[in-house]
Protein backbone atom coordinates (compact mmCIF):
# COMPACT_ATOMS: atom_id res chain seq x y z
CA UNK A 1 0.00 0.00 0.00
CA UNK A 2 1.29 3.17 -0.97
CA UNK A 3 1.61 5.83 1.51
CA UNK A 4 0.69 9.96 0.54
CA UNK A 5 3.30 12.23 1.71
CA UNK A 6 1.69 15.17 3.67
CA UNK A 7 2.61 18.70 1.92
CA UNK A 8 2.92 21.98 3.18
CA UNK A 9 0.03 23.16 1.83
CA UNK A 10 -1.69 24.41 4.86
CA UNK A 11 1.21 26.62 5.76
CA UNK A 12 1.39 28.51 2.01
CA UNK A 13 -2.65 28.53 2.52
CA UNK A 14 -2.69 30.96 5.36
CA UNK A 15 -0.20 33.09 3.81
CA UNK A 16 -2.20 33.19 0.44
CA UNK A 17 -5.69 33.41 2.03
CA UNK A 18 -4.69 35.95 4.68
CA UNK A 19 -3.85 38.12 1.46
CA UNK A 20 -7.05 37.14 -0.58
CA UNK A 21 -8.78 38.12 3.30
CA UNK A 22 -7.44 41.44 3.08
CA UNK A 23 -8.77 42.72 -0.01
CA UNK A 24 -12.39 41.72 1.20
CA UNK A 25 -12.23 43.22 4.64
CA UNK A 26 -10.97 46.63 2.84
CA UNK A 27 -14.58 46.46 1.03
CA UNK A 28 -16.81 45.18 3.99
CA UNK A 29 -15.40 47.62 6.55
CA UNK A 30 -16.50 50.83 4.52
CA UNK A 31 -19.58 50.07 6.80
CA UNK A 32 -17.88 51.23 9.74
CA UNK A 33 -16.47 54.58 8.44
CA UNK A 34 -18.38 56.41 11.20
CA UNK A 35 -16.53 55.00 13.89
CA UNK A 36 -12.99 56.70 13.97
CA UNK A 37 -10.58 54.07 14.21
CA UNK A 38 -7.18 54.61 16.33
CA UNK A 39 -4.07 53.71 14.92
CA UNK A 40 -0.69 53.27 16.88
CA UNK A 41 -1.85 51.25 19.13
CA UNK A 42 0.74 50.80 22.59
CA UNK A 43 1.59 47.63 23.81
CA UNK A 44 -1.44 46.62 26.26
CA UNK A 45 -4.52 46.66 25.10
CA UNK A 46 -5.59 49.88 26.77
CA UNK A 47 -5.70 53.40 25.80
CA UNK A 48 -5.47 56.30 27.41
CA UNK A 49 -6.85 59.68 26.06
CA UNK A 50 -6.82 63.38 27.96
CA UNK A 51 -9.56 65.61 27.58
CA UNK A 52 -9.76 69.04 28.31
CA UNK A 53 -12.89 71.61 29.30
CA UNK A 54 -14.43 74.45 28.93
CA UNK A 55 -12.37 77.59 30.64
CA UNK A 56 -14.47 79.40 32.76
CA UNK A 57 -15.25 83.28 32.30
CA UNK A 58 -16.19 85.90 34.80
CA UNK A 59 -16.74 89.72 35.06
CA UNK A 60 -12.90 91.27 35.65
CA UNK A 61 -13.11 94.11 38.33
CA UNK A 62 -10.54 96.65 37.98
CA UNK A 63 -7.60 97.05 40.42
CA UNK A 64 -8.88 93.51 41.71
CA UNK A 65 -6.75 90.05 41.15
CA UNK A 66 -7.30 87.94 38.67
CA UNK A 67 -8.88 84.99 39.30
CA UNK A 68 -7.77 81.95 38.36
CA UNK A 69 -8.88 78.35 38.11
CA UNK A 70 -6.77 74.97 37.25
CA UNK A 71 -7.43 73.59 33.91
CA UNK A 72 -10.40 71.40 33.41
CA UNK A 73 -8.91 67.88 32.46
CA UNK A 74 -10.11 64.60 32.10
CA UNK A 75 -9.16 61.04 31.12
CA UNK A 76 -10.74 58.94 28.58
CA UNK A 77 -9.94 55.02 28.91
CA UNK A 78 -10.39 52.96 26.12
CA UNK A 79 -9.41 49.19 25.78
CA UNK A 80 -9.35 46.36 23.15
CA UNK A 81 -12.32 43.66 24.94
CA UNK A 82 -13.66 41.76 22.39
CA UNK A 83 -11.49 38.57 20.90
CA UNK A 84 -13.83 37.06 18.43
CA UNK A 85 -13.19 33.42 16.18
CA UNK A 86 -15.13 31.28 14.18
CA UNK A 87 -14.19 28.25 13.16
CA UNK A 88 -14.98 25.63 10.43
CA UNK A 89 -13.53 21.93 8.93
CA UNK A 90 -14.33 19.76 6.13
CA UNK A 91 -13.52 15.73 6.43
CA UNK A 92 -11.45 13.79 4.16
CA UNK A 93 -14.49 11.52 3.69
CA UNK A 94 -16.19 14.78 2.70
CA UNK A 95 -13.59 16.02 0.40
CA UNK A 96 -12.98 12.98 -1.63
CA UNK A 97 -17.27 12.29 -2.02
CA UNK A 98 -18.00 16.00 -2.72
CA UNK A 99 -18.51 16.91 -6.23
CA UNK A 100 -17.98 20.32 -4.91
CA UNK A 101 -15.49 20.43 -2.84
CA UNK A 102 -13.11 22.71 -4.23
CA UNK A 103 -15.74 25.77 -4.01
CA UNK A 104 -17.10 24.60 -0.80
CA UNK A 105 -13.29 25.29 0.72
CA UNK A 106 -12.80 28.12 -0.86
CA UNK A 107 -16.14 29.54 0.46
CA UNK A 108 -15.01 28.99 4.33
CA UNK A 109 -12.48 32.21 4.68
CA UNK A 110 -14.90 34.61 3.48
CA UNK A 111 -17.65 33.19 5.19
CA UNK A 112 -15.78 33.35 8.41
CA UNK A 113 -14.94 36.88 7.03
CA UNK A 114 -18.11 38.30 6.43
CA UNK A 115 -19.44 36.93 10.35
CA UNK A 116 -16.54 38.78 12.08
CA UNK A 117 -17.28 41.79 10.13
CA UNK A 118 -21.13 41.10 10.93
CA UNK A 119 -20.40 40.78 14.54
CA UNK A 120 -18.28 43.88 14.92
CA UNK A 121 -20.67 45.81 12.80
CA UNK A 122 -23.47 45.46 14.79
CA UNK A 123 -20.86 45.92 18.31
CA UNK A 124 -20.42 49.15 16.90
CA UNK A 125 -24.27 50.44 15.95
CA UNK A 126 -25.38 49.38 19.25
CA UNK A 127 -22.53 51.36 20.82
CA UNK A 128 -24.74 54.41 20.61
CA UNK A 129 -28.12 53.00 22.58
CA UNK A 130 -26.16 50.79 25.13
CA UNK A 131 -24.59 54.02 26.50
CA UNK A 132 -27.68 55.69 26.80
CA UNK A 133 -30.97 54.26 28.79
CA UNK A 134 -34.43 54.86 29.40
CA UNK A 135 -33.73 56.88 32.79
CA UNK A 136 -30.71 58.73 31.45
CA UNK A 137 -31.82 60.73 27.75
CA UNK A 138 -28.56 62.34 27.69
CA UNK A 139 -30.45 65.60 28.58
CA UNK A 140 -28.22 68.68 27.00
CA UNK A 141 -29.43 72.09 27.51
CA UNK A 142 -32.88 70.65 27.35
CA UNK A 143 -32.86 68.60 24.63
CA UNK A 144 -32.89 64.73 25.03
CA UNK A 145 -30.77 62.48 22.67
CA UNK A 146 -32.82 59.26 23.31
CA UNK A 147 -36.70 59.62 22.37
CA UNK A 148 -39.60 57.18 20.92
CA UNK A 149 -40.75 57.33 17.31
CA UNK A 150 -43.59 60.64 17.85
CA UNK A 151 -45.76 58.57 14.21
CA UNK A 152 -48.86 56.55 14.57
CA UNK A 153 -47.76 53.50 16.84
CA UNK A 154 -44.64 54.49 17.32
CA UNK A 155 -43.47 54.98 13.91
CA UNK A 156 -41.07 57.51 12.64
CA UNK A 157 -42.66 60.64 11.45
CA UNK A 158 -41.09 63.60 10.00
CA UNK A 159 -41.20 65.77 13.03
CA UNK A 160 -38.16 63.11 14.45
CA UNK A 161 -35.96 64.21 11.86
CA UNK A 162 -35.98 67.93 13.06
CA UNK A 163 -36.22 66.91 16.23
CA UNK A 164 -33.04 65.06 16.09
CA UNK A 165 -31.23 67.89 14.39
CA UNK A 166 -32.51 70.44 17.37
CA UNK A 167 -31.02 67.98 20.10
CA UNK A 168 -27.50 67.69 17.83
CA UNK A 169 -27.79 71.96 17.66
CA UNK A 170 -28.25 71.89 21.38
CA UNK A 171 -24.86 69.96 22.07
CA UNK A 172 -23.01 72.45 19.49
CA UNK A 173 -23.10 69.55 17.23
CA UNK A 174 -21.84 70.80 14.07
CA UNK A 175 -24.28 70.38 11.13
CA UNK A 176 -22.49 69.34 8.60
CA UNK A 177 -22.13 65.89 7.33
CA UNK A 178 -24.94 64.32 9.29
CA UNK A 179 -26.03 61.07 8.98
CA UNK A 180 -29.28 58.78 9.77
CA UNK A 181 -28.63 54.79 9.80
CA UNK A 182 -32.38 53.36 9.98
CA UNK A 183 -33.91 49.97 10.13
CA UNK A 184 -35.55 48.81 7.13
CA UNK A 185 -38.92 49.29 8.80
CA UNK A 186 -38.37 53.05 8.91
CA UNK A 187 -37.95 53.12 5.25
CA UNK A 188 -40.85 51.28 4.79
CA UNK A 189 -42.59 54.22 6.78
CA UNK A 190 -40.96 56.92 5.02
CA UNK A 191 -41.58 55.80 1.43
CA UNK A 192 -45.21 55.01 2.12
CA UNK A 193 -45.82 58.50 3.78
CA UNK A 194 -48.60 59.45 1.18
CA UNK A 195 -50.33 61.82 3.18
CA UNK A 196 -47.54 63.88 2.45
CA UNK A 197 -48.97 67.34 0.55
CA UNK A 198 -47.44 69.66 -1.90
CA UNK A 199 -44.59 66.82 -2.79
CA UNK A 200 -43.18 68.49 -5.59
CA UNK A 201 -43.17 71.54 -4.18
CA UNK A 202 -41.07 70.34 -1.43
CA UNK A 203 -37.35 70.07 -1.57
CA UNK A 204 -36.47 67.93 1.55
CA UNK A 205 -38.75 65.41 0.30
CA UNK A 206 -39.03 65.40 -3.61
CA UNK A 207 -38.24 62.35 -5.17
CA UNK A 208 -38.59 60.14 -1.95
CA UNK A 209 -42.12 58.96 -2.72
CA UNK A 210 -41.19 58.47 -6.87
CA UNK A 211 -38.03 56.69 -6.29
CA UNK A 212 -38.29 55.53 -2.51
CA UNK A 213 -35.12 54.27 -1.23
CA UNK A 214 -32.24 51.64 -2.07
CA UNK A 215 -31.09 49.24 1.02
CA UNK A 216 -27.61 50.32 1.84
CA UNK A 217 -28.00 53.48 -0.14
CA UNK A 218 -28.19 57.01 0.93
CA UNK A 219 -31.46 59.09 -0.65
CA UNK A 220 -31.24 61.01 -3.39
CA UNK A 221 -31.89 64.04 -1.48
CA UNK A 222 -31.41 64.33 2.11
CA UNK A 223 -33.86 65.27 4.83
CA UNK A 224 -33.68 67.65 7.26
CA UNK A 225 -29.71 67.72 6.00
CA UNK A 226 -29.64 63.88 7.15
CA UNK A 227 -28.25 61.83 4.16
CA UNK A 228 -29.99 58.19 5.44
CA UNK A 229 -28.77 54.60 4.70
CA UNK A 230 -30.49 51.45 5.71
CA UNK A 231 -29.05 48.82 7.79
CA UNK A 232 -30.34 45.24 9.01
CA UNK A 233 -27.58 45.53 12.17
CA UNK A 234 -29.11 47.98 14.42
CA UNK A 235 -29.58 46.86 18.09
CA UNK A 236 -33.54 45.78 18.04
CA UNK A 237 -35.73 43.56 20.45
CA UNK A 238 -35.93 46.64 22.59
CA UNK A 239 -38.77 47.49 24.82
CA UNK A 240 -38.64 50.95 26.69
CA UNK A 241 -41.35 53.76 28.12
CA UNK A 242 -39.98 57.61 27.65
CA UNK A 243 -42.15 60.11 28.81
CA UNK A 244 -45.37 57.58 28.56
CA UNK A 245 -44.60 56.29 25.65
CA UNK A 246 -43.62 52.78 25.34
CA UNK A 247 -42.22 51.37 22.00
CA UNK A 248 -42.76 47.54 22.46
CA UNK A 249 -40.61 45.91 19.85
CA UNK A 250 -38.35 48.94 18.98
CA UNK A 251 -35.03 49.01 17.12
CA UNK A 252 -32.49 52.35 17.95
CA UNK A 253 -31.79 54.12 14.67
CA UNK A 254 -28.79 56.78 14.91
CA UNK A 255 -28.71 60.38 14.07
CA UNK A 256 -25.39 61.51 14.01
CA UNK A 257 -22.56 64.35 12.72
CA UNK A 258 -20.07 62.07 10.79
CA UNK A 259 -17.73 65.55 10.61
CA UNK A 260 -14.06 64.07 11.33
CA UNK A 261 -13.43 66.23 14.89
CA UNK A 262 -17.07 64.97 16.27
CA UNK A 263 -17.53 61.13 15.47
CA UNK A 264 -19.57 59.87 18.31
CA UNK A 265 -17.45 56.45 18.46
CA UNK A 266 -13.84 55.24 18.67
CA UNK A 267 -12.70 51.74 17.91
CA UNK A 268 -9.50 50.38 16.98
CA UNK A 269 -8.65 46.62 15.78
CA UNK A 270 -5.76 45.29 17.57
CA UNK A 271 -5.58 42.05 15.92
CA UNK A 272 -6.77 42.08 11.92
CA UNK A 273 -8.77 39.06 11.02
CA UNK A 274 -5.77 35.99 11.12
CA UNK A 275 -6.77 32.90 9.15
CA UNK A 276 -4.58 29.48 10.68
CA UNK A 277 -5.62 25.93 8.72
CA UNK A 278 -4.25 22.84 9.77
CA UNK A 279 -4.92 19.00 9.49
CA UNK A 280 -5.97 17.15 12.12
CA UNK A 281 -4.75 13.77 11.81
CA UNK A 282 -6.51 12.33 14.57
CA UNK A 283 -10.32 13.11 13.70
CA UNK A 284 -8.96 13.13 10.09
CA UNK A 285 -10.34 16.52 8.69
CA UNK A 286 -9.09 20.35 7.21
CA UNK A 287 -9.56 22.80 10.59
CA UNK A 288 -9.76 26.75 9.56
CA UNK A 289 -9.67 29.22 12.07
CA UNK A 290 -10.22 33.15 11.80
CA UNK A 291 -9.56 35.36 14.84
CA UNK A 292 -9.70 38.62 15.22
CA UNK A 293 -9.41 41.67 18.31
CA UNK A 294 -10.92 45.14 18.46
CA UNK A 295 -12.68 47.19 20.85
CA UNK A 296 -15.49 49.61 20.34
CA UNK A 297 -16.46 52.55 23.12
CA UNK A 298 -18.79 55.68 22.84
CA UNK A 299 -16.44 58.79 22.51
CA UNK A 300 -18.76 61.60 22.21
CA UNK A 301 -22.29 61.21 23.79
CA UNK A 302 -23.25 64.29 22.79
CA UNK A 303 -22.86 64.24 18.77
CA UNK A 304 -25.86 61.28 18.43
CA UNK A 305 -29.20 61.12 18.65
CA UNK A 306 -31.18 57.59 19.57
CA UNK A 307 -34.70 57.09 18.24
CA UNK A 308 -36.50 54.20 19.07
CA UNK A 309 -39.11 52.98 16.55
CA UNK A 310 -41.60 50.33 16.48
CA UNK A 311 -40.98 47.64 13.89
CA UNK A 312 -44.18 44.99 14.59
CA UNK A 313 -46.38 48.42 12.21
CA UNK A 314 -44.79 47.18 8.62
Amino acid sequence: MAFTVASNDHLIRSNVWSTMLKDILEDELMGLKYVKMLEGFPDGDTFNIPSIGQAEVYDYVENAPISYSGMDTGNFTFSITDYKATGMYISEKMKQDSFYMNELVSSFIPKQHRALMKALEVDALALGPESQTASNLNLINGAPHRFVGSGTSEVIAVADFAKARYSLQKANVPMTNLVAIVDPSVEYTLSTLTNLTNVSNNPQWEGIVRDSMSTGMKFRINVFGFDVYVSQNLKSGISETINGVTAATGVANLFFSAAPDVLPWVGAIRQPPKVQSDFNKDRQRDEYVTTMRYGLKTFRPEAFVTIITDTDQV
